[in-house]
């Protein structure tokens, strides 16, 4: 049996031994420590936001913006149902509630079309606030998520936005290098939130950062991270907090593993062109690709195939020692989200029956990308 090729796996190779090697030697391993202002520079640096805060996930920085752009107990989010359920639950951990709305089925990201049409005919301006027609209830933001690394459609969603006046809640947590428009996701708008998991492009072993370019977004964040304390050596809190700080150890990681994030997109970017030549000689499956006002980093390569394959597929592929999944259950039919509201959803549903995520880590080989796409080839019975 051939060796597993892995879905998505850390590349551990740069200076990540060194900076450790550091904290350790030094003792400053907690959530205080040089690392940790570095890694929230570099990071604001590399996106291009004026301020970084480091948290000790990607879920953490979702619910911390949530907050800290003003979402309240019993309002409305707009979020795609189509994602990994972090922002979902961070919205819930604000009291909040999802409204689901459907994803476009090129990008498989957030509608801008299906957003604007929500708010000009099921919402309205009632008691000083923007609130769903149908429940009530004050809508306070927007979270688009960039799903797989490819970026939504910023410009347009941040012109109804402004329409609205609602903040936007950039879920760039899979999308890390990524570029609309030229611009990194994560500067788009609000804020942006990332994740440093180990199956990201890059990693802290775990760790999340909220980029922004509003200095009071930032320090309302950085005091909430940190118990809301207020007086560190008095003690003095001055509401209620959490403990979300990243450790320097993580940071470490996170700045050694940044060094060699462009080499890592260059040879993602590089592993999916070759995925679509390849794939291109099979009729029956397409692979997801970028839009021309996007430069995705390709986190993970996703293959559209007719719905009754999808399932068979994935085990044929497993029974080849290939690592794969199926996109993300929909949130909406989640039983914990299952009364949240939906919004033209016939079309998400559609083409997350279709949807595969195949072998993306940056230690792929062109190899291992022959035999997935003969295994492929083989399930088709083609030559």
């Amino acid at each position: 049996m051939r060796k597993q090729i892995p879905l998505s796996v850390p590349n551990i190779s740069g200076n990540e031994w060194k900076y450790v090697k550091e904290c350790l030697d030094t003792g400053w391993v907690s959530s205080v420590g040089s690392y940790v202002d570095q890694f929230e520079q570099n990071v604001s640096e590399y996106v291009g936001t004026e301020f970084g805060v480091a948290t000790v996930n990607g879920t953490a920085a979702l619910h911390l913006s949530l907050l800290a752009c003003g979402v309240q107990p019993g309002d409305e989010v707009i979020a795609p149902s189509f994602t990994f359920v972090a922002p979902i639950n961070a919205v819930h951990y604000c009291g909040a509630i999802p409204v689901f709305i459907g994803s476009e089925t090129t990008t498989l990201g957030l509608s801008v079309q299906k957003v604007n049409d929500f708010l000009s005919h099921e919402c309205d301006y009632q008691h000083g606030a923007l609130r769903n027609l149908k429940t009530g209830r004050k809508i306070s933001a927007i979270l688009p998520v960039h799903i797989f690394g490819h970026p939504v459609d910023m410009a347009s969603l941040n012109e109804i936005a402004a329409r609205y006046r609602l903040p936007v809640i950039e879920d760039a947590s899979e999308s890390l290098g990524s570029e609309y428009r030229e611009k990194k996701t994560g500067s788009l708008s609000t804020v942006g939130c990332f994740s440093f998991n180990g199956n990201k492009i890059i990693t802290c072993g775990g760790g999340g950062m909220v980029t922004t370019n509003q200095e009071s977004v930032a320090n309302r964040i950085r005091h909430l991270s940190t118990q809301a304390n207020k007086n560190p050596f008095e003690y003095e809190h001055d509401e209620v907090g959490y403990n979300y700080r990243l450790t320097n150890i993580q940071a470490a990681l996170g700045v050694a593993q940044l060094e060699q994030l462009d080499s890592f997109i260059q040879i993602k970017r590089k592993n999916a062109l070759l995925y679509r030549q390849m794939i291109s000689e099979i009729s029956q499956v397409e692979l997801a690709w970028e839009e021309s006002w996007a430069k995705s980093n390709f986190w993970l390569c996703t293959l559209l195939v007719p719905a009754l394959d999808r399932k068979p597929l994935m085990e044929y592929l497993l029974s080849q020692n290939i690592q794969v999944r199926p996109a993300w259950k929909l949130m909406h039919t989640l039983s914990m989200y299952r009364d949240c509201q939906v919004y033209e959803m016939d079309e998400t549903v559609s083409a997350f029956e279709r949807c595969i995520s195949i072998p993306s880590s940056v230690q792929l080989t062109s190899d291992d990308i022959k035999f997935v796409v003969d295994c492929i080839k083989t399930y088709f019975n083609q030559p």
